[in-house]
């Protein structure tokens, strides 16, 4: 992950500069940051579970999108991430101000539930995303680390690909930790047919 720029930078900065040259980009705290290139395992965990659950809320009739690009703003102007996996509750867009501005999302009833899928940028996932996603009031939040790239806190001793669920309960991040053949539990997809080892199988 490289730094693009060292000077901080605003919101609406940061959108003005945006180039359209296929990379991503996040802010974090006013400090332009270049995603890591994708690589074909990491897509295609990605690619899998996007499927796994478009058939949960198809099924569920839930008014929900993934779009294939969007931001997420936080509250204090000072960092927006683009998730790998963004689910929006489409029915309630229209109460978006920033919707068509990059597709940027800021409110927390928007976004039911946000993904990353974990690569060498792994303590944004644990740390600065963490705290903002629950500070905003996302509802669950997935981390999926399915090569044990992270730290022994976060995947064990000895490491092992790990997925850790957050469920927002009064305004806190409770974590589940799910690994090997562990049926995932989650709060927002309660039928969801899925074990650890399935998603971590879908990298091949």
């Amino acid at each position: 992950m490289t730094r693009a720029i060292t000077k901080p930078i605003s919101f609406e900065e940061f959108i003005e500069w945006y180039p359209n040259n296929g990379m991503r980009y996040e802010l974090h705290k006013g400090i332009i940051v270049e995603m890591p290139p994708p690589t074909g395992d990491h897509e295609n965990v990605i690619g899998f579970l996007v499927e796994k659950i478009t058939i949960e809320y198809v099924h569920l009739g839930l008014p929900y999108r993934i779009p294939k690009t969007g931001l997420v703003k936080t509250p204090d102007n000072d960092s927006t991430y683009s998730p790998d996996i963004l689910l929006v509750n489409h029915d309630h867009l229209v109460h978006e101000p920033l919707c068509n501005y990059l597709s940027t999302l800021i409110q927390a009833a928007s976004i039911p539930l946000v993904v990353e899928v974990v690569s060498t940028n792994w303590r944004d996932d644990y740390h600065d995303k963490f705290g903002d996603y629950e500070e905003m009031g996302i509802a669950e939040y997935w981390i999926v680390d399915y090569t044990a790239l992270s730290g022994k806190r976060f995947t064990g001793d000895p490491k092992q690909p790990t997925i850790t669920i957050c469920e927002l309960v009064d305004g806190e991040y409770q974590i589940t930790q799910f690994k090997g053949n562990s049926p995932i539990v989650s709060p927002l997809f309660p039928h969801l047919n899925l074990t650890a080892q399935k998603i971590f199988d879908s990298a091949l």
